[in-house]
């Protein structure tokens, strides 16, 4: 009989996360009926000692905020896309005790997006510059032939898109938050920003809109994805990029593949309706 494998998401807070309820849909379709997968509230200080703790039962760590970055000093290894960004949400804890970071927001994000039909676009817009905004431009720098416009609230702000966008080797053009439904033209617009804070924009859609990802999923939809649809204009949600991003993770720390990506969808979406 194999031993028990654990894996967890860790971060502050950590009570709303989905995680738990996708990982262990994926674990229960994969017949990984001893694997559990459970949910820890760690911040910044005690990573390192939770880190430290974890014995040879551990498979994994899925990382949120504010821990993406936090980890990378405790890790023996970090892949490429996660050193771009400086941000990792993934640890796979290999049976010779090598701790291995990689980011599945990237890949999950471009994922999430060619599902629905997008694989390339012209240009691009980010609305917002926070953690986020950073693998969005990672992501829009894989797909994006033509300039990204980020709008921001802060010169501290973009200052930051335009650090990542050199190291990123994207065309990134910077716009006050001011302007920030000039977005809406954009054939692609990502909006990374704090639930509630896009809400005034609905109103400001435009008749003709391209695709819209917003990565909130609760509340859902927002005010602006809402609009967006009623429009008739793409909508990818913070859902679609949970699912594709948790769906890689699962198949790095288990080692199976394919993850079942429509069985972890549905139990999402059942988690958020009894919300």
């Amino acid at each position: 009989m194999a031993a028990a494998r654990r894996a967890a998401v860790l971060g502050s807070p950590i009570a709303h996360s989905l995680s738990p309820v996708l990982h262990r849909a994926a674990y229960a379709e994969l017949g990984l009926d001893d694997w559990s997968y459970e949910r820890f509230e760690v911040d910044e200080a005690a990573l390192p000692g939770f880190v430290a703790e974890l014995d040879r039962s551990w498979a994994g760590l899925s990382l949120t905020m504010p821990l993406k970055r936090a980890i990378i000093p405790l890790l023996d290894e970090v892949s490429d896309t996660a050193a771009a960004v400086e941000a990792v949400n993934t640890v796979v804890l290999r049976e010779d005790g090598r701790r291995v970071g990689d980011n599945t927001d990237i890949p999950g994000m471009i994922a999430a997006l060619r599902e629905r039909g997008v694989d390339k676009v012209e240009s691009a817009a980010i609305l917002g510059a926070g953690a986020t905004a950073s693998s969005a431009l990672a992501a829009l720098a894989r797909i994006c032939g033509g300039p990204v416009t980020a709008y921001v609230r802060s010169e501290a702000r973009a200052a930051e898109m335009r650090g990542w966008g050199e190291r990123l080797d994207a065309d990134v053009r910077i716009a006050d938050w001011e302007r920030a439904a000039e977005a809406f033209a954009s054939p692609l617009v990502v909006a990374t920003t704090p639930a509630g804070t896009t809400d005034a924009l609905a109103a400001a859609v435009p008749d003709a809109v391209g695709t819209l990802f917003d990565v909130l999923y609760d509340p859902w939809p927002t005010a602006l994805a809402a609009a967006w649809s009623d429009r008739g204009g793409k909508v990818v949600g913070g859902l679609d990029l949970l699912v594709h991003q948790a769906v890689l993770q699962v198949e790095q720390i288990t080692g199976r593949t394919p993850a079942p990506l429509a069985v972890m969808r549905a139990a999402g979406e059942r988690a958020l309706a009894s919300r």
